[in-house]
């Protein structure tokens, strides 16, 4: 459905218009379109800064310089007025509160000078492997700067998102960076993510056609966020098994047909489904290498109007279902080594909506989930995280009434609703080699959305 504001917005005449009101006027978001290049930063101008002796500069240079950007050291390096397409800061050598100044003295002078769309990066030590109280402090004080840089970048359609980054996992950062300094991070902002060594690795990742020779399972692919993952899944080389009810079949096939896809018609709440799904990948493959579980299902009504059927249905296809299906996967070793599964949680399992206690009750035990799954399976390389979306453009979100549409389209940092294909950037993202660092959490796909944690 298009968002007629961002459209007028950016027309010459219409645009001044919008301003004069006072409304909200939200930049076209540049995304990402294809897979995955070499150097997603060729070209770029990156200012890279940190916190005198954090232990992740010198990886954090080598990955910049092997993406193509042009690193710069010293903001009087740069010609004057010249934009910047992206910041990153090292913060991790951080200590004491006196050390977070270097980030006002870093950021200050120059995040007037960010180009639109953006990106600023900023990476952090573990609190948890701090050797004192204040640098524990100090660290997870960064995270709370990202978030409200976040907030004064969105009106360029720029983001600032921050990584946790053990010293053992800095030889992981190079999927993440290139990730969020990207666009196909577009819709990703203000958002913290763990990069560790929990999750046992093995080679070097591909950066290109990174699932070519591998085969994905997205449930729920017969249209919206499904179709959208299934055919990025796709632009990386990757052999699809899309799923979806039997009534649906018709139109998973023609959704899959130009991926080149394989279609399996099974309702994931019928107790022969997980044996089904098994059985099928045995046959035109040699094991699993990613599952997506995004079918899912919404029934909303407030608690006392909502009946035991409701209930009871959005409980199964929502939760119980994937439970079900990864516990036999896992059983009958469907799952190969080094798999990945992606689970699709909500921001409503974060912060909870009115009439959506079944939907939220679900969304929040997926996040519960992927945090018990992530060390179980952690030796065989395996990775389990979730994506929780926010405002997305979809079916779902058309049919709602106008000024709640327009509610959840303006109320994040960006001012406009999401799409499918960047639900599916972050899916493709979790799943990818690049994220072995990444396992037992949560990326939301919000813009920065106002409601949440």
């Amino acid at each position: 459905m298009n968002d007629y504001l961002v459209d007028l917005a950016n027309r010459p005449v219409t645009g001044e218009f919008v301003k004069k009101l006072g409304l909200p006027t939200p930049l076209h978001l540049v995304r990402a379109e294809g897979g995955y290049v070499a150097q997603p930063l060729a070209g770029k101008v990156v200012l890279l800064g940190g916190v005198k002796g954090g232990y992740a500069t010198t990886a954090l240079e080598a990955e910049l310089k092997a993406a193509g950007a042009d690193v710069v050291r010293s903001v009087v390096a740069l010609a004057d007025e010249q934009k910047i397409d992206a910041l990153v800061f090292d913060a991790s050598g951080a200590q004491e509160p006196d050390d977070l100044t270097a980030m006002y003295t870093f950021f200050h002078p120059v995040v007037g000078r960010m180009a639109k769309q953006g990106r600023a990066l900023l990476v952090t030590g573990v609190p948890a492997q701090a050797a004192t109280s204040a640098q524990a402090a100090v660290w997870r004080g960064v995270e709370g700067f990202t978030r409200s840089l976040g907030k004064e970048l969105g009106k360029r359609a720029a983001t600032a998102n921050v990584l946790y980054v053990g010293p053992a996992a800095v030889d992981r950062i190079a999927g993440p960076l290139r990730f969020f300094l990207s666009a196909h991070s577009t819709y990703v902002d203000g958002q913290p993510l763990r990069v560790d060594d929990s999750v046992v690795a093995s080679g070097t990742p591909a950066l290109t056609e990174v699932f070519a020779g591998k085969t994905v399972l997205v449930t729920g692919a017969a249209r919206g966020i499904g179709a959208a993952t299934a055919a990025r899944f796709a632009d990386e080389g990757a052999q699809v098994i899309g799923l979806d009810i039997p009534q649906d079949l018709e139109t998973l096939e023609k959704t899959l047909a130009p991926l080149g896809g394989l279609a399996l018609g099974v309702d994931i709440t019928d107790a022969a489904a997980p044996q089904a799904i098994a059985a099928f990948v045995k046959e035109h493959a040699k094991g699993l290498d990613v599952t997506v579980h995004n079918a899912g299902v919404t029934r909303d009504k407030t608690l006392k109007n909502m009946s035991d059927k409701h209930w009871n249905m959005v409980l199964q296809i929502n939760l119980a279902a994937i439970l079900r299906i990864d516990a036999h996967l896992h059983a009958k070793k469907v799952y190969n080594d080094g798999a990945r599964i992606v689970c699709m949680s909500s921001i409503g399992g974060i912060a909870g909506n009115v009439g959506q206690t079944n939907y939220a009750t679900t969304k929040a035990a997926l996040i519960g989930y992927v945090a018990a799954e992530a060390p179980r399976h952690a030796a065989r390389g395996i990775g389990v995280n979730a994506v929780a979306p926010g405002f997305i453009e979809t079916r779902m979100t058309a049919a709602m009434p106008f000024m709640i549409r327009e509610a959840g389209r303006r109320m994040n940092s960006l001012a406009q609703g999401g799409q499918p294909e960047d639900v599916a950037e972050a899916v493709c993202f979790l799943a990818s080699p690049g994220a072995v660092g990444v396992t037992g959490q949560v990326l939301r796909v919000c813009g920065q959305s106002l409601i949440g944690a």
